[in-house]
């Protein structure tokens, strides 16, 4: 695997990796549907979420992350940020721009505003694609509900305040390297998990932020 930067992932002392890479058994055209943004945005486009998942369960607070697109030379990139270190929850770790919804706002508005807060993006030039099925995090308690936009080129960003060390971008073909997706088997007492990682050279995405990313890349594979 790739070196995946200086990220700490305290795993529990039962983890195993699972030698399953979802994307080897398919070749590189199935592969370049991810280089098109048209692609990706009409699979997530024709995309229903289970509407059990789209609104948060006490005690869980209703959160919203934008999944935001653009085309570029190396096919469709997504947009992603390393938290600041002196954050509470998830310090470090690579996620979406996002966070609470607000006392009547919507998913989409909520998250629009934090992309806007965090990374300084235009809300205006972004358009919508859809809403992804939410997920709940152990940590924090949150549920999230992922919404995807598309930008029809890279749009201007960079950290805006203190919950945030870096914006970055990869291309979503990368993700699918022999050296960069990566499954283990984590157990605890209480529960056992699944978990997803890419390994970048800089960065490991993990996590919830990992799932949504595999989300979107299914959703345009149909795997």
């Amino acid at each position: 695997m790739r070196s995946g930067g200086a990220q700490n992932i305290i795993r529990p002392d039962t983890a195993r990796v699972i030698n399953e890479n979802l994307f080897a058994g398919l070749d590189a055209i199935a592969l370049d549907a991810l280089n098109s943004l048209e692609t990706v945005s009409s699979a997530l486009f024709d995309y229903r979420p289970d509407p059990q998942l789209r609104f948060a369960q006490a005690p869980a607070r209703p959160s919203a992350v934008l999944i935001g697109l653009f085309q570029s030379a190396k096919g469709v990139e997504v947009i992603l940020t390393r938290r600041s270190h002196l954050l509470t929850n998830h310090r470090g770790e690579i996620s979406f721009p996002g966070g609470r919804l607000n006392k009547g706002e919507t998913v989409i508005a909520a998250a629009l505003r934090e992309a806007q807060e965090e990374i300084g993006i235009d809300p205006n030039e972004a358009q919508i694609i859809a809403e992804l099925s939410g997920m709940v995090t152990v940590v924090s308690n949150s549920h999230i509900v992922p919404v995807v936009a598309r930008f029809e080129q890279r749009p201007e960003m960079q950290p805006m305040n203190s919950e945030v060390d870096r914006v970055f971008t990869v291309p979503l073909r990368e993700l699918t390297r022999s050296d960069t997706y990566s499954q283990e088997y984590w157990k605890f007492p209480d529960r056992e998990l699944q978990i997803n990682l890419f390994y970048l050279d800089d960065e490991t995405i993990w996590g919830v932020t990992a799932r949504m990313l595999l989300q979107v890349m299914n959703l345009t594979l149909q795997l």
